[in-house]
This record gives structure tokens, C-alpha cells and sequence, in this order.
């Protein structure tokens, strides 16, 4: 996180106890492999340890605030010390009356920090601490407050079942989309709305243009394009949690690879630029930079670019998401960092996580790898050799 967003916005709290970026999606575009070094904004955590599964050498997690830091925490210890179906009940996902009783097992792997965060806040421990966080709260104020007023629980339920893309369609036009879920949806997810009750109204400094109204189109999207069951997303949001769809890092068949990888992952407090000034030159492969640079002006952000220019290793992959502010490398930068705008395209298309407006995949390059033609040696990608193949990773 930038330093000047530190000092204007507060993160002495959860701002997101889960990641709302979608991880299929990420892992598709950054290809990790074994001998790779990863760097990851922590946020909750989820895609970190997502990441985790691709058994890199290393993950590096960073983030300012400590409490975003316990959240990853407590993951790890909980993928540690819990089974399974435990680990979605402390996190929500699924119905639970032990969850206290799940973080009493936790709660000898945390670090003192993380362990008194946690003491300090057990009704978070006992709702599941995947709804801990401000945004999530502002989702669960929506999901009992505003949805209620729009539609009946047994057209939710019909909404998030299973059907093909033309009956999708119809069911949006003929029975979702009244004029009381336009009229309201814009009032809540409004700039000053949003800014007052989900995130810090500092995070929309560089934001122009009407908010409401470009997240109402990528909802639409999500309904009908994409399949509502499933989308771990869109259920939280709607039920406040995962009926029919996981995010990735709660999948069974990812837990045993995340729980072996765990000793990997090295965890830091520090924003990004204390990070990137620490540094070696070339050191990093693969970067998970969230949606981070939409909340820095685009003088700090180019500034930002250059620093992690300098740290990539070559053929390093620059991963991230623009919600509402555009960010994507200057002209100027031609020669360090190439777009894979074809690979980003088609994974923007089946991404879940359906409230960012693009995805940038970002590839970094240094001039002694440029042959006499101006061109870069050919290289064989692992696992995907395409953008189709890209996303169709994402869609197995």
C-alpha cells in the first residue's frame, strides 16, 4: 500500500476479510512455477495462499495494515491445525456453533500480534471471520437491508440456480431487473454510499465518472454472461456464504497442496515502495498487486512501475485490477513492460469477481534480452500457451 493513502485512509481495521479478487483468474495469468519468487498484497489472505499451491520457492505477502496481516494469519494457522469442513466453518462458509472452539486451536500458532487482534474481537470469531471486515459488513447490510425490499428470497434462490445462458437472460430482463432493484442498487453502491459504509472515501480520489452505474453494468454481466452458481462471490454476497461455489483457496481438492507450501510463505508489514527500496535488482518473478494502484495518483504509480521494473526478474509478470480508476503502464515504459492485453482480455471475461472493469497482466523485460531485431528470444510457457488457454484454465 502507498504510504500517502496510509496517511489519509484508516486500516487500523479488517477492510476485507476475504480477497475479492478472483484467484482462478490470477494463478492463470501469472503461470507460477516451482523455482519462481512471488509477491503478493496480503488483504485477507486468500489469494496469497492460493498462490501457495503453485509450490513457488517463495511468497512474499506484504500489506500496512496489521489487521488485514491477522487475517492472513489465521488462515495459515487454521490450515495448519484444522481439517477441512473446519476450516470452512471458521471462515463462514458453511454453518457452525464451534467456532471458538476451532480458534482455541488456532490460537497457540499465531504471533502475539495476531493472537490479541483476534482475542479482541470474538463476535468476528463466532459470524465466521470471512464477514469480518468493513466490506463485507457493507455486503450484509445490503444482503438484509436493501435486497429484502427488492426480492423474496425464493427469487434469490432462483436467481443463484443452476440454468443455461439464455435462461439467465430472460430471468434478469423479466423478473430481476425491476425499476426498485435499478433504483436502489444505484443508491447503495453509489460513490458517497460506498465511500461512507464499504470502502474509505480516499480510495475514490482518482475516480471519475458515475460509480454506481458502471458497477450496475458489470452485475449484469455477472447474472447473465457469467453462471451465478458458480460464482463464490456473487453468493456471498447475496447469502453470506458459499452454497454452491468456492473461491480457490477453499476448495477441497486445493487444501492438502496449500497446507504443504505453508512453509513458504513469509509474511511482512510494510507498504510496497518499503519493500521495493529493500530490494535487491532483479529478485522477483511473479507479482499479485491486487487492486493497489488505483488508490495512488499516476505520477506515484509510474514511479511504482519503474521500482518493480527494477526487482523483476526477466519475463516477470505484473498482475492487477482497476475497479474504477484506469491504471496500465505509460508509452514511456514500451521498452521495460509489455501488456499480454490478449490474455487479459479473456480472463476479464470469465473473471468472478465481477465488479472490476479490467484486468491488466503486465510483463516485464530488460534490454539485454532484446535481440538485434528488437526482439525478444521465444520463450515455451508451462501451462498455458495461449490467452484461450489462459482462460480455459480458469474454467476447469
Amino acid at each position: 500500500m502507498n504510504p500517502s493513502i496510509a496517511k489519509r485512509a484508516n486500516f487500523s481495521e479488517i477492510r476485507y476479510a476475504q480477497c475479492w479478487e478472483d484467484a482462478d483468474v490470477l494463478l492463470a495469468a501469472l503461470d507460477i512455477q516451482p523455482q519462481h519468487t512471488c509477491l503478493s498484497i496480503a488483504s485477507a489472505g486468500d489469494n496469497t495462499l492460493a498462490m501457495l499451491s503453485r509450490a513457488p520457492e517463495q511468497v512474499i505477502a506484504i500489506d500496512l495494515s496489521s489487521a488485514q496481516l491477522a487475517c492472513l494469519e489465521l488462515r495459515v494457522a487454521a490450515y495448519r491445525a484444522l481439517e477441512y469442513h473446519e476450516l470452512l466453518e471458521l471462515v463462514g462458509s458453511r454453518d457452525s456453533t464451534r467456532r471458538e472452539q476451532l480458534f482455541r486451536r488456532c490460537r497457540p500458532l499465531l504471533r502475539s500480534e495476531a493472537r490479541a487482534f483476534w482475542e479482541a474481537h470474538p463476535n468476528d470469531i463466532a459470524n465466521g471471520i470471512g464477514g469480518a471486515g468493513k466490506f463485507e459488513q457493507y455486503f450484509a447490510l445490503f444482503r438484509h437491508r436493501i435486497l429484502p425490499l427488492i426480492h423474496s428470497p425464493q427469487t434469490v434462490t432462483e436467481l443463484l440456480r443452476d440454468k443455461p445462458q439464455n435462461e439467465r437472460e430472460a430471468f434478469y430482463e423479466q423478473v430481476w431487473n425491476t425499476w426498485r432493484w435499478r433504483a436502489l442498487f444505484k443508491l447503495f453502491f453509489s460513490r458517497f454510499v460506498m465511500g461512507k459504509l464499504g470502502r474509505d472515501p480516499e480510495f475514490f480520489r482518482y475516480v471519475e465518472g458515475n460509480v454506481a452505474d458502471r458497477i450496475l453494468a458489470r452485475t449484469r454481466f455477472a447474472l447473465t454472461k457469467l453462471n451465478p452458481a458458480d460464482n463464490p462471490y456473487l453468493q456471498w454476497i447475496l447469502t453470506g456464504q458459499h452454497p454452491s461455489a468456492l473461491p480457490f483457496a477453499l476448495r477441497p481438492e486445493n487444501f492438502a497442496a496449500i497446507r504443504a507450501n505453508l512453509d513458504r510463505l513469509e509474511i511482512r508489514q510494510q507498504s510496497l515502495e518499503a519493500f521495493l527500496a529493500g530490494c535487491p535488482a532483479s529478485a522477483i518473478d511473479r507479482f499479485n498487486l491486487s487492486d493497489l494502484f488505483e488508490y495512488v495518483a499516476p505520477p506515484s504509480y509510474h514511479g511504482l512501475l519503474q521500482e518493480l521494473v527494477r526487482v523483476s526478474r526477466p519475463q516477470a509478470r505484473l498482475a492487477y485490477w482497476n475497479m474504477l480508476a484506469e491504471r496500465r503502464r505509460p508509452a514511456s515504459m514500451a521498452n521495460e513492460i509489455r501488456p499480454r492485453s490478449a490474455s487479459a482480455k479473456e480472463l476479464l471475461a470469465v473473471d468472478q469477481a465481477f465488479f472490476y472493469q479490467d484486468f491488466v497482466l503486465e510483463e516485464v523485460f530488460h534490454d539485454e534480452f532484446i535481440d538485434r531485431h528488437g526482439n525478444r528470444p521465444h520463450r515455451v510457457l508451462h501451462t498455458a500457451h495461449s490467452a484461450s488457454d489462459l482462460a480455459a484454465q480458469v474454467q476447469s
